[in-house]
């Protein structure tokens, strides 16, 4: 995969990064996220704070089901870790396994390692080995056209925030780019054409039938994904990696 050129790469596939991809790529912007597989979510040893899941969920089971979402929205991914930004008309990125990707945007939602970005004009905040990127509020950096989204932009250190900050700074990514949208919504049959409005962009009205087979087809998906008990361990800090 070499000079791919892409409108959106993502930087980080955790789930800051792979929230922000599901929102870009429902919008219909092609999107390339950048896995390292290193979350920092792997470590966790049960994920209890996150809406939606009132016993809690296993955490690498969460990412699993996260990237699948991702990858049903349109998603592609390239396996490995950027190691250089620069940018010029557009961005360049380069990988360590010697990958050159382009794309019109990119979202940095890697932590903590921001040695890549220190080619761009780009403000850090250092602290210690850590460098968080300085943004407006809405995920914006220098220069024009980078964002960053969830720990890399000083958001808390917890996974629902991590995610909602994702979808923010793509829907910002979206409302800046060219594409004509409006919302994220599936709305019931009706909603805006029985008061005589044209649908928005980004907007699905679907009818009852429609609607149940959704239901039931999310209602069989959980049920496999939650099936078995997941038997990845969690990952150990790096500093005990070794020990």
């Amino acid at each position: 995969m070499d000079d791919e050129t892409e409108d959106v790469l993502i930087v980080g596939g955790g789930v800051a990064g792979l929230t922000a991809g599901i929102f870009t790529a429902r919008a219909g912007i092609d999107t390339l996220i950048v896995d390292d597989g290193e979350s920092i979510l792997r470590r966790n040893a049960h994920l209890e704070n996150y809406p939606g899941f009132p016993m809690g969920i296993d955490p690498r089971l969460f990412l699993e089901m996260t990237r699948a979402q991702a990858e049903g929205a349109g998603c592609s991914f390239h396996e490995g870790r950027i190691t250089q930004l620069d940018d010029g008309e557009g961005f360049t990125a380069v990988c360590e396994d010697g990958t050159t990707l382009e794309a019109t945007y990119v979202i940095v939602a890697s932590w903590s390692d921001s040695s890549y970005l220190e080619a761009l004009d780009v403000d850090l905040d250092r602290r210690g080995n850590k460098g968080f990127v300085e943004t407006d509020a809405d995920g914006r950096t220098t220069p024009e056209g980078l964002y960053a989204a969830g720990r890399m932009a000083k958001e808390y250190h917890q996974t629902v925030i991590a995610a909602g900050h994702g979808a923010s700074v793509a829907l910002t990514l979206i409302h800046d780019s060219d594409v004509h949208f409006y919302n994220d919504w599936v709305v019931p049959e009706g909603y805006f054409t029985d008061r005589g409005i044209d649908v928005p962009p980004g907007i699905e009205e679907i009818d009852d039938d429609e609607r149940r087979a959704r239901a039931e087809t999310a209602r069989e998906a959980m049920c496999e994904w939650l099936a078995e008990a997941h038997d990845e361990e969690p990952t150990p800090h790096p500093s005990l990696a070794d020990d």
